[in-house]
């Protein structure tokens, strides 16, 4: 079928009508024929068989009956009134309840007239009732092109208002069928459908909205899940391609003195294997030639710090500048406190630029960049505006960059005639699942073993009905000269709810560890900025033994005398932020613990959490039950991607698929890398159509 007809305007679809067609763009987005046709059911309700009513069951969910209405009588009752109806079939009776709209069902029932009703049943006085059931007529429901499997399409409450059901939806793809014959044309190539066995694109298309079994309808879903995915990994893949062959990059061919020297001399523990590994990729991407994009991956603690620093050298030794950008001052200034500690001993000048750099610190700065007299800068978003100008800027080191949007990385490019290499940091460990589909078009290395001496922190789940031998627990700890976080839940709904969980927490614990003997900490969003460092820094210093937080302290802190770490209440946190909390001990060489503590009612998903927890330290195992709890959206805020917009497949739930998917998009390319083979034809050209539209379903027709 021709791309053109599904480009119609919704307008134009018979049922449709300018106020429909105006609510199904805001409410759904959906603009033209074929944003209707890739609307997907988000469940399935099974109609394969009729039940009679002495077959009901009370615990049977939805269920449908035939039968007719032989009586109808209103009731009143404390609000209102409810409308009852008698239902008969050849077995038994039973009630049909409506407590709304019951003038229009008065006035549109038919008596003694054969109905197909369908819901939930409820069994009450001795009888079976169904309270605002779908009834059809009998006749009505046998012309139908309807299939025993009823697809349930997302809603929303203003087309719910203005009556457009999901009667009315499945009615107006029933009519898109109709008009476009229902004829697709198959976009995935000869080879790769027999490999697979899957059914052609127009058979997906017919039965993904009226499934004729089950069967089919796994195969209509299976054959549009893995198109999706495949055109979303080629993009990726050939975006890879293209940026190695087009996308030239300096070339750093000396190792000189700067990296010689320190690694020789300064270097001030053995790197492990992995950093080994990795700066060896580095190496190799900043000698080919090709502008490097790398996403580095490493665990809280696996020492990522040096890898950047020493690809930093690398770029100073080819006679350019390097910069590093993360998304707080915290970190930013934490950076900085850290490379000039490193770099001490070498002859590298190093800058701070942050919002809050002062205007004649600024110009010197400004100055000094363009003249060349800065080695490497570090800061926020302030690196970004235009008036921070390099004399050669060669590498561009992002931290946590899921926290930047595209456009802001765009920006750093911008600020040479060549682009500079990149290389993305993350300690938020993402899922192989999700790195494949955000970051696809990237090169992914990963940080997997931490440095020696680092040994694994103990992690315990402790009811609150325990905490008298927790608290005898931190006085051995604070005994052996160890110091201790105790952190409390910040819930955005109430700041005062927050505050009081904290403060009643803070009296309790300075009861139970009075002065002099103890000295406490305390922190909070409440607090002026001034206040919070001056807390912070005695507890650095080790001037006092406990630091009652909120997650203030979940970023940046780096205290490796504390090696107890209790979150209470910690059924009320993610995953992830439980995993970044627990990576705030263990810095030192010490056995370190965390704690975690919760009352006796919990969720199933709090279960599952505390347990992984106590069960794994690896981020990247946390990453996949987080990712499975929470779906992918929250994980990342991967609204900013742009790639995740599909319409059929789950990246969590079809991770198989987008294995496979990916595999074959990798050997097609490998064979025919510009898609010119015949057989590759249709490929082209839905890449092409794509590449044009930039949603992924906007072409597939």
């Amino acid at each position: 079928m021709s791309a053109n007809l599904l480009q119609t305007p919704i307008d134009y679809l018979k049922g449709v009508g300018p106020n429909r067609a105006d609510l199904l763009r805001k409410e759904l987005g959906i603009q033209t024929y074929q944003d209707l046709i890739n609307f997907f059911p988000n469940r399935y309700l099974d109609k394969t068989r009729f039940y009679k009513i002495n077959e009901l069951q009370q615990n049977t969910a939805e269920v449908q009956v035939v039968g007719k209405i032989v009586h109808l009588k209103s009731f009143d009752q404390k609000k209102g009134s409810r409308l009852v109806a008698d239902f008969i079939d050849e077995t038994g009776k039973m009630e049909l309840v409506w407590f709304r709209g019951q003038k229009w069902i008065r006035e549109n029932l038919k008596l003694n007239t054969p109905y197909v009703i369908f819901g939930k049943t409820n069994w009450f006085n001795g009888m079976f009732n169904m309270p605002h059931p779908e009834m059809e007529l009998l006749e009505e429901h046998e012309k139908n092109l309807r299939t025993a499997m009823q697809p349930v399409y997302p809603s929303t409450e203003k087309l719910t208002k203005a009556g457009i059901t999901n009667r009315v939806i499945n009615k107006l793809i029933q009519q898109l069928f109709i008009e476009t014959r229902g004829n697709f044309y198959d976009t995935l190539p000869e080879n790769i459908r027999t490999e697979l066995k899957l059914i052609s694109r127009a058979e997906a298309m017919f039965n993904v909205h009226f499934p004729k079994s089950q069967e089919l309808l796994a195969k209509a879903q299976f054959r549009l899940k893995f198109e999706e995915l495949f055109y979303v990994q080629l993009q990726l893949l050939i975006k890879n391609l293209i940026h190695k062959q087009k996308i030239k990059g300096f070339v750093f061919d000396q190792v000189g003195e700067n990296f010689g020297e320190f690694y020789q001399e300064h270097l001030p523990f053995e790197l492990t294997g992995a950093q080994k590994r990795v700066i060896k990729e580095i190496r190799a991407d900043l000698g080919s030639g090709a502008q490097m994009n790398r996403l580095l991956q490493g665990d809280v603690g696996s020492g990522k710090t040096i890898v950047a620093l020493m690809s930093m050298l690398i770029a100073l030794d080819n006679g350019f500048q390097a910069c590093l950008m993360a998304p707080t001052e915290i970190l930013s200034v934490q950076h900085y406190n850290g490379l000039l500690d490193l770099c001490k001993e070498l002859k590298t000048s190093i800058y701070l630029l942050t919002g809050s750099t002062k205007t004649s610190k600024r110009k010197e700065i400004h100055e000094k960049l363009e003249n060349g007299e800065i080695n490497i800068l570090i800061g926020t978003h302030a690196l970004l505006e235009d008036k921070v100008k390099f004399q050669n800027l060669g590498l561009a080191i992002i931290d946590e960059q899921h926290r930047f949007g595209v456009a802001q990385r765009a920006k750093l490019w911008h600020k040479n005639e060549l682009p500079p290499h990149v290389l993305v940091m993350t300690a938020t460990p993402i899922p192989r699942t999700l790195a494949m589909s955000l970051y696809g078009d990237l090169d992914v290395s990963v940080i997997d073993e931490l440095p020696p001496g680092r040994q694994e922190i103990k992690t315990v789940h402790r009811f609150d009905s325990n905490r008298l031998k927790v608290f005898k627990f931190i006085r051995d700890e604070i005994a052996k000269g160890r110091q201790v976080y105790i952190v409390y839940p910040l819930i955005q709904e109430s700041a005062s709810m927050d505050y009081k969980d904290l403060m009643d927490g803070y009296e309790s614990i300075a009861r139970e560890f009075p002065l002099p003997e103890f000295q406490i900490s305390i922190v909070h969003g409440q607090m002026k900025p001034a206040d919070k460092d001056y807390e912070m820094d005695r507890f650095v210093k080790g001037e006092t033994h406990i630091m009652v937080a909120t997650t203030v302290i979940e970023v940046g802190v780096n205290v490796p005398n504390a090696s107890v770490m209790i979150i209470e209440s910690a059924e009320r946190f993610g995953l992830s932020q439980l995993h970044q909390l627990r990576g705030r001990v263990g810095r030192g060489a010490e056995q370190s613990y965390c704690i975690l503590m919760t009352g006796h009612k919990l969720s199933e998903d709090a279960k599952t959490r505390l347990q992984t927890m106590t069960g794994t330290s690896d981020g990247f195992e946390i990453a996949e039950v987080d990712l499975k709890l929470r779906g992918p959206g929250d994980l990342m805020g991967t609204q900013q991607s742009g790639v995740l917009n599909l319409k059929i497949a789950d990246i969590v739930k079809d991770n198989q698929i987008l294995q496979l998917a990916r595999a074959y998009a990798k050997q097609l390319l490998a064979v025919d890398p510009a898609m010119t083979d015949p057989r590759n034809k249709m490929v082209r050209y839905t890449y092409d159509q794509l590449a044009t539209h930039k949603n992924i379903w906007n072409y597939i027709s």
